[in-house]
């Protein structure tokens, strides 16, 4: 790594060093991520997601703000003590916690049995804090952070966690059958926190299966499929590069359909640095904590326009899929479709809608209201 990258690197992270800062960006992602599930319920009803996919979906939403109650226990007693840890977040383009520290919770939940058998239980612990207050009177501190310590093991424990890589998995959707296909459907989905840009991608495909048996019952095909979806899910690869070469590697996989859903970036005059547009909405708003953001939601679309044979070797010939591109963006965008959308409260919605800045003019808007009330815009 040069040192100019390296120089970059700490420019754009920033560590959480202060108790109320550090509960602060945690307050403000648990009121943004309770917005999540609404916005995909919405984009459900309007058609554009099924039932299933809504589902799906709606489980990684819930892992990301799973990932960040666990967080929000490791980093309780950030700046209360010299040990405590400090929340490392990427401040530029992003707002979301550094991949580091996803690889890191995903370590410690390897061994969050035995560090919950080493440790005295919440109830012991908060009776040794009673203890030091009334006996001592001084401040539990250290018993705080091991109290913070034992919530945090435990979360990773229960589980419900978005991790750094999360395994493909596939739900049967239907028999092709039914409509004089022998091709199995599938929708298979995995997703990871991106270690380029630092943020949680979703991924959403379509599969036709004309396999012997079931590709998740298949001991052979799907071990070797999940490794080649989990090795194409890095940042910058166009979801035309992974279905093509999907097709390609396993003749009797057909992907019809490839969306990458992007979780970000969140926007926050208080936590992350910006520039453009956005920036100047944020700056206009003047909103109090709490409604000092917005999170832009991306969705790349992918889909397949026919099958043609294409001959495999000199005398056999396979079916291969032609994916249908974005007639202006084309093999530059790499996918059908792209579209973008950005949730904020209602006070930096009012700027954005006076400024009206080309930028964002064309992402979809909704708006959260009143009591937590989802409002989509045209």
């Amino acid at each position: 790594m040069t040192n100019e990258v390296k120089d970059q690197l700490v420019q754009d992270h920033a560590e959480l060093y202060d108790t109320l800062v550090a509960r602060r960006y945690f307050s403000k992602f648990v009121r943004i991520t309770g917005h999540l599930g609404r916005v995909a319920a919405e984009v459900e009803a309007e058609g554009r997601l099924t039932r299933t996919e809504a589902r799906v979906l709606g489980k990684y939403l819930t892992a990301v703000a799973g990932t960040f109650r666990a967080l929000s226990h490791k980093y309780l007693m950030t700046g209360r003590g010299e040990t405590a840890p400090r929340l490392t977040i990427d401040r530029h383009e992003s707002g979301f916690p550094v991949a580091q520290e996803l690889m890191t919770m995903a370590v410690d939940a390897q061994q969050a049995e035995k560090h919950l058998a080493g440790m005295p239980s919440e109830a012991e612990l908060k009776d040794r804090m009673v203890r030091q207050i009334v006996g001592d009177l001084t401040i539990p501190t250290a018993l705080q952070f091991a109290l913070s310590q034992r919530y945090y093991y435990e979360a990773l424990l229960a589980g419900g966690i978005f991790w750094a890589r999360n395994d493909p998995d596939a739900q049967w959707i239907e028999d092709v059958s039914n409509s004089g296909s022998e091709r199995r459907h599938f929708l298979v989905h995995w997703a990871v926190w991106d270690t380029q840009v630092n943020l949680p991608v979703v991924h959403l495909m379509d599969l036709e299966d004309a396999g012997k048996k079931p590709l998740p019952n298949d001991a052979y095909r799907w071990p070797e499929a999940q490794a080649a979806l989990m090795a194409q899910s890095v940042g910058g690869l166009k979801l035309l590069t992974i279905a093509m070469g999907f097709d390609k590697d396993f003749p009797d996989l057909h992907p019809k359909r490839l969306r990458r859903i992007i979780l970000g970036p969140m926007y926050s005059a208080s936590f992350t640095l910006q520039s453009g547009p956005i920036s100047k909405v944020l700056e206009g708003a003047k909103a109090p904590e709490g409604e000092d953001w917005a999170l832009v939601w991306t969705v790349e679309d992918l889909i397949s326009d026919r099958e043609e044979e294409v001959k495999d070797g000199w005398f056999s010939s396979v079916l291969r899929q032609v994916y249908k591109l974005d007639p202006v963006a084309g093999a530059e965008l790499g996918a059908t479709r792209q579209d973008r959308m950005i949730i904020l409260p209602e006070k930096p919605y009012q700027v954005l809608v006076e400024q009206n800045p080309k930028g964002l003019q064309g992402l979809r808007k909704f708006v959260v209201g009143a009591g937590g009330r989802l409002i989509p815009t045209l």
